[in-house]
């Protein structure tokens, strides 16, 4: 997808005359699940780390977006008892861990035929700059990156800019955490948007308080996934109460604090009926919009047709819309939907994932499940197919589209981020390309750092 009324993405040939903010090892673009691993692994083992973040603070789509959950640590089955099988573990369930010492992560909670747990989304940005500080990474917040600069297919630092104005860093490698791939787009590197341009649906979470939640529970069951009789209910209130409520399958998840439900239930698609692609600031701008205007309708739908949500009002919305996908790297290696749906396991994987495709397009989710299983997710992913001194990790990963559906989720992007900085590490160390790393290598070292492999 082309936006011909902007500029081209900016790369430098050489390096352009600002100056230099830092001269570092390891660049990390992006403060989400997938940059904070990365970061804080890289530096615990030596390297001299910078990350970059557009926000006044770490968190990406579980905190900007407030998706609000850490999806894919455990098992799917469909005779599940109350306690869930944990198949993925390394720095994803260190994070966890450290939500939890802070009061700021619930138990698991039924989803379907697995379970998630949800966070509370300023924990989760003072996790995150606990583990960050302790770990010595330099941290620009309110950072941009707006141009990368090659020594021919080579990425050698980037061009930033915030209010104090444009300067260079200089990196040996750089990772690219932004979920956009914003670093591998601006170098040049190929990329494509999901199926052939289109993409998942943006939505936007919500908070909702004042909420009784033993009666909410009574009626709602403890499954997230809402029952038959609230689809149901969505439909009379669209049909007979005029209520904007595009979506009718909605979750919904008790939060850590008292009275409190997160809210998934929007679908915010264009007006004009185009494929909407959030990369484009316009058709961000219109997710935005739209996104807080569906909000409120379904906050009226919780008043009027929920039990224990009478009073219920909305606490907040994501800083921006929560986004599911936007650009996918063209890699040496490209996960492929087969993959998922045949549980294909690898040897040199740096990831399970148990998680089912979960796929936002359309007229309604849909829900694959990968029972009593998982796949795993091959290091070369993370690898552009050309370029050098610089890895992907999170969601733009290369990956088909019903694929990226699956392997999109929080604790695998934890994941990516402990890999890629795995890889950049070995890199260093033995003056090695990063794709000519064998990733069974990644694989032991993740393994002995406390990962299921």
């Amino acid at each position: 997808m082309d936006f011909p009324a902007w500029h081209t993405l900016c790369r430098f040939e050489e390096e352009p005359p600002l100056p230099v903010l830092e001269d570092v090892d390891l660049l990390v673009v992006g403060g989400g699940a997938a940059g904070v691993a990365a970061a804080t692994v890289a530096a615990e083992n030596g390297l001299s780390v910078v990350l970059v973040e557009r926000y006044g603070f770490c968190g990406g789509a579980a905190v900007a977006g407030l998706s609000g959950t850490i999806c894919g640590l455990f098992a799917a089955s469909e005779h599940h008892g109350p306690t869930p099988e944990q198949v993925v573990h390394g720095f994803a369930e260190r994070f966890r861990q450290g939500l939890a010492q802070r009061g700021g992560v619930t138990e698991p909670q039924p989803y379907g035929k697995t379970f998630t747990v949800v966070h509370d989304p300023l924990v989760w940005r003072e996790t995150a700059d606990d583990l960050l500080t302790r770990a010595g990474v330099r941290v620009y917040l309110h950072t941009i990156v707006t141009g990368v600069v090659m020594d021919g297919e080579q990425v050698t630092g980037v061009v930033v800019e915030s209010n104090a104005g444009r300067s260079r860093i200089r990196a040996r490698r750089t990772i690219d955490a932004s979920g956009d791939a914003a670093v591998v787009a601006r170098a040049g590197y190929r990329y494509f948007y999901g199926d052939q341009g289109r993409i998942q649906t943006p939505t936007m979470f919500f908070r909702v308080a004042g909420v009784d939640i033993n009666r909410y529970l009574t009626y709602y069951g403890e499954d997230t996934i809402c029952p038959p009789k609230v689809t149901e209910a969505i439909l009379r209130a669209r049909e007979h109460e005029g209520l904007d409520l595009p979506r009718s399958k909605i979750w919904m998840f008790p939060t850590t604090r008292p009275g409190e439900l997160m809210v998934n239930a929007t679908r915010i698609t264009a007006r004009d009926g185009h494929p909407m692609n959030v990369i484009d600031p316009a058709d961000f701008t219109e997710a935005e919009i739209s996104g807080r205007r569906q909000v409120r309708e379904y906050a009226r739908f919780l008043n009027r047709s929920i039990p224990g949500c009478e009073s219920a009002y909305v606490v907040d919305t994501g800083v921006e819309a929560g986004i599911r996908q936007t650009r996918s790297i063209v890699g040496v290696e490209t996960l492929t939907n087969e993959d998922v749906l045949a549980c294909r396991k690898r040897d040199d994987g740096i990831c399970r994932v148990p998680w089912p495709i979960e796929l936002h397009s359309g007229e309604k989710p849909k829900l694959h499940w990968l029972l009593d299983d998982y796949y795993e997710v091959p290091y070369l992913t993370l690898v552009p197919e050309i370029g050098e001194n610089i890895l992907v990790a999170g969601r733009c990963l290369s990956a088909e589209h019903e694929a990226l559906a699956s392997a999109r989720v929080t604790a695998q992007c934890f994941e990516y981020g402990h890999a890629a900085a795995t890889a950049i590490l070995h890199s260093l160390e033995h003056d090695q390309p990063l794709r000519a790393i064998d990733g069974r290598l990644i694989r032991q070292r993740m393994k002995a750092n406390g990962s299921a492999l």
